[in-house]
């Protein structure tokens, strides 16, 4: 039988990580629709951030995205955050967006071109010095997208040399979070398109680089859940950029398209350490049609109830039927979690820490939506590219 109360317990210590752009106009590749009171700047993304926290209790921490966080002071912007009660997380670094990295970035052919992305990755680390962020996520547009387009060996050489000039400057407590993704905007040969590719670079690195799943990032059919544990079980999971796809990137609300496989996915976190450990759990995701804070509200709600579901599991009971060849019963067991209605547990756990145990409809009572409105007019809004 499972413990309700170690349970509870576990619950109240869940951190989810909001992504300061998804506060922001974002969207798909033809049309980003803008929407009343979307924040101005980084501050007001840290406005909208701290509602969800308050909301929600386990969303302390925002990621920046450089440059579209840009800021004077990062020290200041650090203690804007926290006097509104949440904390800056991983800086996120972006060397897809300018002219100068068609061809790619660090893995460019031209050297001229590959020291300005690593000299931007460098300053991503100063960042964090400044605001005291852990993480340092680096995800790659490289790639080529016709045959003999590039050497494809070189191009994994200067990733490499790259990635050991921007590890070497990390200092004591602060890692490298390598994300994959299989193609996009590269369709012949992505420099880092798997688990695997990444996985072999931060084993060479060293302790302080780990692999990030972002669970929109797979083919269709794979089995994500068997990534995560095998990168738990060698000690290279670094963090998730959580989010939901139907077909490719879509970077829809967490859960939305197969919320059983966000389930699995938390049992294997759970099974292999991961919900105590240091892994890291973000979102990274953009919502184009629908309301931004609520969405992100909603996302965190279902990453809870995922993470409900997987905690669960009669893991005696699975082991049990597991070790005794019981096929249908050890499917039997983690069925009968995933379904269990979950949300009057996490009302409980909401009411415990002195919160509405219905976020969004608190949230939609508060009048924060409507101030916005009013209060953030003029200016440009934030938005991808801003």
């Amino acid at each position: 039988m499972t413990d309700l109360a170690a349970v509870k317990a576990a619950l109240k210590t869940q951190a989810v990580e909001t992504p300061s752009w998804a506060y922001g106009n974002s969207g798909t590749r033809f049309k980003v629709f803008a929407q009343a009171g979307v924040p101005r700047s980084p501050w007001e993304k840290l406005e909208d951030a701290a509602q969800v926290h308050a909301f929600t209790g386990v969303a302390p921490t925002v990621a920046l995205h450089i440059p579209w966080d840009t800021v004077e002071d990062y020290a200041a912007l650090a203690k804007y955050a926290e006097e509104r009660g949440v904390r800056l997380g991983a800086i996120n670094s972006n060397t897809f967006q300018d002219d100068d990295y068609k061809l790619g970035s660090v893995c460019h052919p031209d050297a001229a071109v590959r020291r300005k992305a690593v000299d931007h990755l460098l300053r991503c680390v100063d960042i964090m010095d400044a605001t005291g962020s852990r993480d340092l996520k680096l995800w790659f547009a490289d790639g080529t997208n016709y045959p003999g387009q590039d050497d494809i060996r070189a191009r994994q050489d200067r990733l490499a040399e790259g990635l050991a000039e921007v590890y070497a400057r990390l200092g004591d407590g602060q890692r490298m979070l390598l994300e994959y993704k299989f193609f996009e905007p590269a369709f012949y040969t992505t420099d880092v398109p798997d688990w695997g590719t990444a996985y072999a670079h931060c084993l060479k690195l060293g302790d302080k680089a780990q692999v990030v799943v972002d669970t929109g990032h797979h083919a269709p059919g794979t089995n994500i859940e068997f990534i995560v544990a095998l990168l738990l079980r060698e000690g290279k999971l670094g963090g998730f950029d959580f989010n939901s796809r139907f077909y490719a990137d879509d970077d829809l609300m967490v859960g939305a398209a197969d919320p059983f496989q966000l389930f699995r996915i938390m049992y294997e976190v759970i099974r292999g350490g991961g919900f105590t450990s240091d892994v890291a759990f973000m979102l990274d995701q953009c919502h184009n049609i629908e309301a931004k804070i609520p969405a992100i509200i909603r996302s965190v709600m279902n990453v809870q109830e995922a993470t409900a579901k997987a905690l669960l599991v009669d893991r005696a009971a699975l082991a049990g039927a597991q070790a005794s060849g019981d096929v249908l019963g050890a499917n039997a067991v983690l069925m009968d979690a995933y379904n269990t209605d979950v949300r009057g547990l996490l009302g409980e756990v909401r009411e415990e820490l002195g919160l509405d145990p219905d976020p969004m409809g608190a949230y939609a009572r508060s009048g924060w939506a409507e101030r916005i409105v009013a209060e953030r007019v003029g200016g440009e809004q934030a938005g991808w590219g801003a």
